[in-house]
């Protein structure tokens, strides 16, 4: 198999891939779905959706476990949270599924996966969810717990799929250990994407985005303040919010890493190397945003 030379991401390559305008209202914007969290977690969704109004969608919608949703609706304000039934450990039910079906009907784009805590219960809510499923969608975190026992399960969504991934969750999903991910990310990535007909974005200081048909990119960046708790969470949500906006998933892959990156290093330089919160990445990003035009 041939290996292409990865495209590195710069500003000049992002301005000359350009996002779709932003239109005049929120409607333009579109609306994310964001579907996670635990009674442990209701922090992972809030950091994701979130980020997803920062990346510039226009509506939000936070479905999450019951017993958070009166504390969610007070932190996000901008958002409309809606309760999901729960297991006796805090984990939103299978039950559940039939009203995120309904639910996603209304969305642009949905984010599953972000705080959910038992990776078993995450497969069997998405594998009774994705008959119903009719957008584009990012699986986050052990949501790709999904894609490890179900390889082929997203391919009826026609290559409409972000899957933001941690080196761990990596080689679950590509069926490797660690440290072979570490030592080939490439082959890794191309495997997962191909396979399952989903973009693949993961990595810490050194990004790799690779789209099913191979196309491949690396952003460099971003420091090792980047590798601290929601982190990933504000990533995917940044992600999530970009497809509702109408960027194609391989440009919200790669729109959404290189933002990542470089909200940590803009925070890496005010607040220091390490140190800095997930949450505070959130206000970096529509300044980033701006600065690329």
């Amino acid at each position: 198999m041939s290996r292409p030379d990865p495209v590195v991401v710069t500003p000049a390559v992002l301005r000359d891939w350009p996002l779709p305008a932003p239109g005049d209202s929120k409607q333009s914007r579109g609306q994310v779905l964001v579907a996670g969290g635990s009674a442990a977690t209701p922090g992972a969704v809030l950091l994701a959706g979130t980020a997803a109004l920062r990346a510039g969608a226009g509506k939000l919608v936070l479905a999450t476990v019951a017993d958070t949703c009166p504390a969610l609706g007070v932190a996000v304000p901008e958002a409309a949270v809606r309760a999901l039934p729960q297991t006796g450990a805090g984990e939103i039910a299978v039950s559940g599924a039939e009203s995120l079906g309904e639910w996603a009907q209304a969305a642009d784009a949905l984010l599953l996966g972000s705080g959910c805590g038992d990776p078993d219960l995450a497969t069997e809510l998405i594998e009774a969810l994705v008959p119903d499923l009719d957008l584009p969608v990012t699986i986050d975190a052990l949501g790709s717990a999904y894609l490890t026992h179900h390889p082929e399960g997203l391919h009826r969504l026609e290559g409409r799929v972000v899957a933001t991934l941690n080196p761990t969750e990596m080689a679950h999903v590509a069926g490797c250990e660690v440290d072979e991910v570490e030592q080939d990310p490439w082959a890794a990535a191309t495997a997962v994407a191909r396979r399952s007909r989903v973009v693949v974005l993961f990595g810490g200081e050194r990004k790799h985005v690779v789209a099913p048909d191979g196309r491949a990119w690396l952003i460099e960046g971003g420091g090792p303040g980047l590798g601290v708790s929601g982190s990933g969470d504000v990533q995917a949500g940044i992600v999530t919010g970009l497809l509702a906006r109408g960027a194609d998933p391989a440009q919200a892959a790669v729109w959404g890493a290189y933002l990542h990156a470089r909200t940590g290093e803009r925070l890496a330089a005010t607040v220091g190397q390490v140190g800095y919160l997930a949450g505070e990445l959130l206000g970096e990003v529509p300044r980033v945003l701006s600065e690329l035009g």
